[in-house]
């Protein structure tokens, strides 16, 4: 199975991709998630990302193109993969169509996490992550047992530089600008499933297999 999870920042992408490749046995690609480890590493293509993702804004395609390229041509991807943060305008989107031709798949359905500007602030903002092992964690909805102290492995939690109210309103602004285009993108391929990204995890999650499941019937 070959997945496309879409949604503004904050919707809860990361947290149902990582249970519908769990679910599927396919492969997690988060390009966030790549940028991060670059950045971590202090390889070449993580300094020129961390200048845009620090400020809010989105890494040059043909940087972001390239990590995606390679991922998906990787052996383990022959299983099936969820792409997640990727692609994010149309230019990316008709790159990925000519990664998939190249590789003779394509995509199963793309879904949609919908969630109000407001509720996406809230979340974010109120975000944590371990410094250490990098389990997230939110003020609020998720708090750790001990204030400011990872529950896994005692790391020091900290807010992300790009979930900062001011850093999450540019991110909004763009996600509105350039990646919401491609819901008709993929409406047109009739592949776009839209889903409502503010009910409990469980129920969503199982509505996504049902979705899924319905599909292969």
């Amino acid at each position: 199975m070959r997945l496309l999870i879409m949604g503004p920042p904050g919707a809860g992408k990361g947290t149902h991709a990582k249970l519908l490749c769990k679910e599927y046995n396919i492969v997690h690609i988060s390009t966030g998630d790549m940028f991060r480890t670059a950045i971590k590493l202090g390889t070449a293509e993580g300094m020129i990302a961390k200048q845009f993702i620090d400020k809010g804004n989105l890494v040059p395609d043909d940087i972001v193109i390239g990590i995606v390229r390679e991922k998906i041509q990787e052996n383990e991807c022959n299983n099936g993969f969820l792409l997640d943060g990727f692609p994010r305008n149309i230019e990316q989107a008709k790159s990925l169509d000519i990664i998939l031709d190249e590789c003779g798949v394509k995509i199963d359905a793309v879904l949609n996490l919908q969630v109000s500007d407001d509720i996406l602030i809230k979340r974010i903002s109120g975000r944590r992550v371990c410094s250490k092992c990098g389990e997230t964690y939110h003020v609020v909805n998720h708090p750790p047992k001990v204030e400011g102290i990872c529950d896994v492995c005692g790391g020091n939690l900290v807010q992300r530089k790009d979930d900062t109210e001011e850093t999450i309103k540019t991110r909004l602004k763009i996600y509105n600008k350039q990646t919401k285009p491609l819901l008709k993108y993929y409406e047109k391929q009739n592949l776009l499933k839209n889903l409502n990204g503010v009910e409990d995890i469980n129920l969503l999650f199982n509505n996504i297999k049902k979705l899924l499941g319905g599909m292969n019937d």
